[in-house]
């Protein structure tokens, strides 16, 4: 299994720390409104790699965290005039409502800055004692960047150009730093934010700082995997490898993994998307309009380094191609079910033969799909694979089929769409009274043998949205 690392910037061969074992840290949302469209890819993209490696026998542990307190955490509190606790509690909730949505499993551990602070001071004085940290007059304590050798390894970039970039930046309140590349790891308060005791004055700890603590305690000093977008790669994740590293003196993380950022293409024009552009969507606006499901299928018609344009027209085509895996994979099971009443498996030779020859091509796309995940987990040629076994049930399941050869299939779709966290089952809808009634009036013309009726009142369900197919079963319906 290979993986692009953004340290060697070349694709490496996985080999983890612990043989069998995952530790795997990615960087969660700040928690102070919706979540949007933007978080939504790294949680999608990183949990099909989590589901990938589970896939392939590994035991995961999964880190992702919440940041719940921030300066914008503790504006929105001070603009309804409560407590940060109360805004960023709210919000978590309403991240994890989301999550479910998309089909992102729980992480083993979701930790909240605000219950690490301890580790957090911790680790802050062990920096200070090896000379890698230092308080200002103000109490605000600062990472001495200059005492970490290997500063800039991650994103490439070099210290001394980093310094003379900072230099002529002059920021207000940072007398007190040694170089102008510093950063903050403890800060005091200000009037009305939440605050902590430390030997250095009451404040909180700066984000970067976070971020090592909680993947220290709960995945330990080394760790095979940390991940998050490509925004984070400077200065965020930097940071976290050389505080990291200068307390730990060890090697933080072996392979760092980024997601390219998600554009918005409105009528052609292509934008990054930002809260400060306005051309953002919260996973909860989508929610109204596609089923998440959706919205996942989408995420992963891309390899995740690809930057991804998100326009109505390819949520339609994802919306669309979904469609075609639910229906093979409700096709499979009503196939399934008929082949079971209608007792024993065939025992045709000539037809067990073919089934047999469809096996083999049927495993030979699994594999395909498995040479495209173990490949920087290219999800596009994943999602080519299924449509490719898609089609392969579609065109070789009949009346005729054995029931172990559908139930083969079944399982074998399932079990692909499942490493790709799409649920082959659709949610049931209500329909309302109306259509219920309408749908129950056709069934009753066509007992009847009021055909020009029935087609009349088809006609008007598809109208309204609602198409019938008839089958064996029963009339079943789905949404145009």
């Amino acid at each position: 299994m290979k993986i692009f690392n953004t340290l060697s910037r070349r694709k490496e061969e996985f080999v983890p720390l612990e043989p069998g074992k995952v530790k795997m840290y990615v960087c969660g949302p700040t928690v102070y409104n919706f979540i949007h469209i933007g978080n939504a890819r790294p949680m999608i993209v990183f949990d099909t790699v989590r589901r990938y490696f589970e896939y392939k026998g590994y035991e995961v542990n999964y880190v992702s965290n919440f940041t719940d307190v921030d300066d914008k955490i503790i504006k929105k509190a001070m603009e309804e005039g409560v407590e940060s606790e109360v805004i960023s509690r709210r919000y978590i909730e309403e991240c994890k409502k989301d999550m479910a949505g998309m089909n992102v499993k729980p992480a083993t551990t979701h930790p909240q800055a605000t219950r690490e602070i301890a580790g957090m001071l911790e680790m802050i004085r062990t920096l200070i004692d090896k000379g890698h940290a230092y308080a200002a007059a103000d109490g605000t304590v600062y990472f001495r960047t200059g005492s970490f050798k290997d500063y800039g390894k991650l994103s490439h970039k070099n210290l001394d150009e980093l310094q003379s970039g900072f230099r002529e930046i002059k920021v207000t309140g940072e007398e007190g730093k040694e170089d102008p590349s510093d950063f903050v790891l403890w800060k005091p308060k200000k009037e009305g934010e939440p605050y902590w005791e430390s030997d250095w004055c009451q404040g909180r700890p700066g984000w970067h700082i976070e971020c090592s603590v909680m993947a220290k305690k709960y995945l330990g000093e080394q760790i095979d995997i940390h991940a998050g977008g490509e925004d984070l790669i400077f200065p965020h994740h930097e940071n976290e490898i050389a505080q990291s590293e200068a307390a730990n003196g060890k090697p933080f993380a072996t392979y760092w993994m980024h997601n390219a950022f998600l554009n918005i293409d409105t009528n052609g024009h292509v934008q990054k998307m930002s809260k400060s552009l306005g051309n953002f969507f919260t996973v909860r606006e989508i929610s109204e309009r596609y089923d998440l499901q959706v919205l996942r299928f989408f995420m992963l018609s891309a390899h995740y380094r690809s930057p991804l344009n998100f326009s109505a027209d390819l949520m339609e085509a994802s919306k669309n191609g979904l469609d075609r895996i639910l229906t093979a994979a409700e096709r499979l099971r009503d196939a399934g079910n008929a082949a079971a009443a209608q007792g024993p498996d065939a025992e045709e030779g000539k037809l067990l033969s073919q089934e047999e020859a469809h096996r083999t091509a049927a495993l030979e796309l699994a594999r395909k799909f498995e040479a495209a995940m173990e490949d920087d987990f290219n999800t596009a040629d994943a999602v080519a694979a299924v449509f490719e076994l898609v089609k392969l049930s579609n065109s070789t399941v009949s009346d005729d089929s054995s029931r172990a050869y559908i139930k083969f299939m079944e399982e074998l779709l399932g079990k692909l769409c499942d490493v790709l966290g799409i649920l082959t089952e659709r949610k049931a809808e209500v329909l309302d009274e109306e259509i219920e009634a309408m749908i129950e009036a056709r069934q009753q013309a066509r007992k009847a043998k009021n055909f020009a009726l029935a087609d009349e009142i088809r006609g008007k369900l598809l109208e309204m949205g609602i198409v019938l197919e008839d089958t064996r079963e029963g009339v079943k319906w789905k949404r145009a």
